[in-house]
């Protein structure tokens, strides 16, 4: 199947949205390794111009360690003639028709040559402001498609959304798309803006392709690179790994969480080989209109309760250091099941304490510092952080995936 896949990808001319980011980058680094004779890419990044557009792909992209193999096995004049032949920096906001590209040889360009459009852009803040969740999640998804549309020699629309739009059901989910009449948040379950306004994005798109076709992939919590082009990349803390090195800071003492709870996590090298494969698969297939799952949780699960034995085992032989260089020491996590329970552990070990520290403060105001007010704050954080992960944490769903990448 890579071999196909590779074939596939031999003269294609490929647009990507949000090319700066985790996934599109793995995902572009991996064309250019395995198909250097790819066509061109054309890689959509928010700046004010094509130079700063430019200027955002050299240094948050190609000049990051994930590009090292690329780098060492061809040499650094070698790629950077790679990079100038077949990389067109565009510099546009999918929340715009057109990508607010004004250039119109650019956009002539780019509606003549391209193959396969790929939309990876997404803000993927819990708790994003409604009008910006809209913008780019479920209306950028359609100006996504509209402009897909007008690519004369496009054969699909390859859309990244996530698992986790099925809201909060429980037991097994299968890859089905989304009809407009289920727009329901009530219904469904939403917990948050992102995904609330990711699966009206493919609402939208499912609504709209007509005969386009369309592929969306939904991964689950996206962790660091199984094997390619290295074992272990990753940029930044993501989704569960916080919580990890927060408990080997020494910081996390307790937790709302099911120890019997699925974590679905997937290496990001085989999300992108996934949609890879997809676009292999389907391009060109009239009124395609596939869902992938791309997971772990129902082929091969990994429970919370054993991530942190897993973690505990780790952090013993391998502790990480203070600021004042001593080791720390990891001791286990009190896990609470509910948040009801979660909410009373709060009050009793920190609200109530808290409360003595304000009267403190008002019998003695000489005292340095608004201590009352920094730990107030410090709880207010941890308990909207606890609302925002709670469906999450204590997920109940198993992602049913039809095709094992």
């Amino acid at each position: 199947m890579e071999f196909n896949c590779v074939q596939f990808l031999q003269n294609k001319t490929i647009l990507v949205t949000g090319a700066t980011g985790f996934l599109a980058k793995v995902f572009v680094e991996k064309i250019l390794r395995v198909q250097p004779n790819v066509k061109k890419l054309y890689l959509v990044v928010r700046a004010s111009n094509n130079e700063a557009a430019t200027k955002r792909l050299r240094t948050e992209v190609f000049e990051k360690s994930l590009f090292k193999e690329l780098r060492e096995n061809l040499g650094d004049e070698i790629l950077n003639t790679l990079l100038s032949e077949k990389v067109v920096p565009v510099a546009g906001d999918i929340s715009l028709d057109n990508f607010g590209v004004k250039d119109s040889n650019l956009r002539e360009h780019m509606k003549n040559e391209i193959d396969i459009v790929v939309n990876v852009a997404a803000t993927t803040n819990f708790d994003e402001r409604y009008d910006v969740g809209l913008g780019i999640n479920t209306f950028g998804a359609l100006n996504v498609l509209n402009f897909a549309k007008r690519c004369v020699k496009a054969q699909l629309l390859l859309h990244v959304s996530t698992a986790y739009v099925c809201g909060e059901n429980s037991g097994l989910l299968p890859e089905k798309s989304f009809a407009m009449e289920d727009s329901s948040a009530k219904l469904h379950g939403w917990p948050n803006t992102y995904v609330f306004t990711k699966s009206m994005g493919e609402m939208l798109l499912g609504n709209h392709k007509e005969t386009f076709p369309l592929v969306i992939i939904r991964p689950t919590m996206i962790t660091s690179t199984l094997s390619e082009p290295f074992p272990g990349w990753i940029e930044g803390l993501r989704t569960v790994d916080s919580v990890i090195i927060a408990y080997g800071k020494g910081v996390l003492k307790c937790f709302l969480v099911d120890v019997n709870s699925v974590c679905d996590m997937i290496p990001v090298d085989m999300v992108a080989n996934a949609m890879i494969t997809a676009a292999a698969t389907h391009a060109g297939g009239s009124g395609v209109h596939m869902v992938y799952h791309v997971g772990s949780s129902n082929q091969n699960p990994v429970t919370i309760g054993e991530i942190h034995e897993i973690s505990v085992r780790y952090f013993t032989k391998n502790p990480l250091r203070s600021r004042n260089g001593s080791l720390i020491t990891v001791s286990k996590v009190r896990f609470i099941s509910t948040m009801a329970m979660f909410s009373l552990y709060m009050t009793l070990r920190y609200k109530l304490p808290l409360q003595l520290l304000r009267l403190i403060d008002i019998i003695s105001p000489w005292r340095n510092g608004d201590i009352y007010g920094d730990k107030n704050h410090k709880i207010k954080l941890v308990m909207r952080l606890v609302e925002l992960y709670e469906p999450y944490v204590l997920f109940k769903g198993m992602y049913v995936s039809a095709s094992n990448y």
